[in-house]
């Protein structure tokens, strides 16, 4: 499968679109973009800094002397990606529940958005690049060739995140929470993120819930072919 050099990925928190995206970026031979990944990598900082994460103007600061990158993965243990932060490998320190808790606050703030927007940017401008998060689209690519968003059920969202933390961390684990409380944290991420939620209105949507992984990248299949 060959394809356009731009793909845009959004959705919400458990809709699919990481695994979605990085099955897709290694069919086509593209890197892998999370986007998430680069705000959980601020809230990470500004944890293990010390730095209010409420605190816009700071957390502007601290990431853009931050040397954030994300590229593909160099060691094999069921990453998706490498992040560095810093020289510093962060790949599975900024998936700890603490930061999960503090990125929706993060990514919050206009002056961190803006900041992150214009790297991820430059990156995309790179070419042959799927990249993922939840205003790629809308407004990081409006003008990428694809546009595909992906959505759930809270509950079915909710369950998908449960599943992949227990298969990650184990059953009894500080990184595992109550499926209700990944619910409400879930939605709780909804709520603040709402604004940034909002599919590009050339976008492609897909509703997930009753479809498997390979059914969704077949769905996807056409539009990508579509676009060469």
């Amino acid at each position: 499968m060959s394809g356009p050099q731009c793909i845009a990925i959004d959705g919400p928190a458990g809709s699919g679109k990481s695994t979605i995206g990085e099955q897709l970026a290694r069919r086509l031979g593209y890197l892998y973009v999370d986007t998430g990944a680069m705000y959980r990598a601020v809230a990470w900082l500004a944890l293990h800094e010390g730095v209010d994460i409420n605190d816009g103007s700071a957390l502007s600061q601290l990431a853009r002397r931050a040397d954030i990158v994300i590229n593909h993965p160099h060691i094999s243990d069921g990453r998706q990606y490498t992040v560095t932060v810093n020289g510093q490998d962060v790949t599975w320190d900024i998936r700890r529940s603490d930061v999960t808790r503090a990125v929706s606050a993060v990514s919050s703030h206009p002056e961190v958005r803006k900041l992150l927007i214009e790297q991820q940017r430059m990156m995309a401008r790179q070419g042959r690049v799927v990249m993922v998060g939840r205003d790629i689209g809308a407004v990081v690519l409006p003008d990428a060739e694809l546009k595909i968003y992906l959505t759930a059920s809270l509950a079915e969202r909710a369950r998908r995140r449960h599943t992949e933390l227990v298969e990650r961390y184990g059953p009894v684990h500080e990184n595992v929470p109550p499926l209700e409380e990944l619910i409400r944290d879930i939605e709780r991420r909804d709520e603040i993120d709402h604004d940034n939620m909002q599919p590009a209105i050339d976008a492609i949507v897909i509703e997930t819930d009753y479809l498997s992984v390979p059914q969704v990248m077949e769905t996807i299949a056409p539009y990508v072919e579509d676009t060469v």
